[in-house]
């Protein structure tokens, strides 16, 4: 389990709005939470998107998010790719 101590006093020491990196963290988080819940398609589909919101304006949050989809895909269920194969030819 990771520890969020530190994440989290650096959040409520700042007045200002959390930086990017803070929040990509949470995301990364989050993500890996809902893989863990059963949901690994639905969380590669959310890091996939991160990672072409990202490629221009973060590029090494980008690559946080491409590392993620990575280690993700091969636990997506291998019906769910049949689906998406048939859907996108």
């Amino acid at each position: 389990m990771t520890d969020h101590t530190s994440m989290e006093g650096k959040v409520r020491g700042h007045a200002s709005k959390p930086a990017p990196e803070s929040l990509i963290g949470i995301l990364l988080a989050s993500l890996e939470a809902l893989a863990v819940a059963g949901q690994v398609d639905a969380a590669c589909r959310l890091a996939g998107r991160a990672c072409v919101a990202l490629r221009h304006s973060d590029p090494q949050g980008e690559h946080r998010f491409n590392a993620l989809l990575h280690r993700m895909a091969p636990r997506v269920p291998r019906s769910t790719q049949m689906n998406n194969d048939r859907e996108n030819p």
